[in-house]
């Protein structure tokens, strides 16, 4: 009588390094699947509360991929998008009273969104087409790659529009608030929301021009 012995899959293997990576660059959950937009718009007029907001975001995508993947068997089908609900706004709540607790003035600029993770598209997706049908380490890889994918492009769009905006960064004045070079000073309009949207335009454009996957046929 034959036994079939079958090899552990790596915990870094091929498969799960994409898991990881590719939401960085060409599965990028703002840039290329146009997800989580409002946030971006909203919390990215300087950099630390953009910060703030994106490590909340990998701390409740990352831990909620891992809940419901334990869970995913005892789900029934019918009330499944509400025990995601339930995952979902109970990390938000915890990481509201943390932020609340030690991170006060942060808190306060951050105001209702960080509450709206709750409703986080990027969230919802993952939670739904990932990690109900994965174990929990793919599940958390692929938690942690959205979600820091997510972050990056919020903290780069509040570099430049806190920078360009108001001449500072993370608070601290950069740029004199009388510098004035080649007909530019610290430009007001940087920090409107308009401007976030415009930034990820740019960053979309520079993206696609370096991988030519992610260019649409015409």
């Amino acid at each position: 009588m034959s036994t079939e012995i079958k090899e552990k899959e790596p915990m870094f293997s091929v498969k799960n390094r994409k898991l990881l990576l590719n939401p960085l660059n060409k599965e990028n959950p703002i840039t290329v699947q146009v997800l989580g937009i409002c946030s971006a718009l909203a919390v990215t007029a300087k950099l630390e509360p953009a910060f703030v907001m994106s490590l909340s975001v990998i701390a409740v995508l990352s831990i909620a991929n891992v809940l419901i993947s334990l869970l995913r068997n005892g789900i029934p089908p019918r009330i499944r998008i509400i025990v995601q609900l339930v995952v979902i706004a109970s990390l938000v709540i915890l990481v509201d009273q943390l932020l609340k607790a030690f991170l006060f003035d942060v808190s306060k600029q951050l105001s209702v969104f960080v509450g709206l993770i709750i409703t986080n598209c990027i969230i919802m997706g993952r939670l739904e087409a990932f990690a109900m049908a994965n174990k929990p380490w793919p599940a958390f890889l692929d938690g942690l790659g959205n979600a820091v994918g997510y972050s990056w492009i919020l903290i780069v769009v509040a570099f430049f529009r806190e920078l360009l905006g108001s001449g500072t960064i993370w608070g601290y004045q950069v740029i004199p608030e009388d510098f004035y070079l080649f007909g530019y000073e610290n430009n007001g309009f940087m920090i409107l929301p308009p401007m976030a949207l415009i930034v990820v335009g740019i960053i979309i454009w520079v993206q696609r021009s370096k991988n030519k996957e992610l260019v649409e046929e015409k």
